[in-house]
């Protein structure tokens, strides 16, 4: 399994559940979940094939920034 750790601009609930329901739709194996709390707003998901930049993109075009973290 991989780990992958993004910092997005999701701040709202509404917001989160979209993003979250939108890549489990597109990405079903994909263990997905944020931490709203934290300042970096960190969307966190585990794959067993994850491909960061393919996540980032994809929650680009839905209107959110995200960035992977080192």
């Amino acid at each position: 399994m991989v780990v992958e750790v993004f910092k997005t601009n999701v701040q709202k609930e509404d917001d989160k559940n979209y993003v979250i329901a939108v890549i489990q739709k597109q990405f079903p194996d994909y263990k997905v979940n944020f931490d709203l709390e934290d300042c970096d707003k960190i969307l966190r998901i585990e794959a067993v094939a994850l491909k960061a930049e393919n996540i980032v993109d994809y929650v680009n075009c839905l209107g959110y920034d995200c960035v992977a973290l080192e």
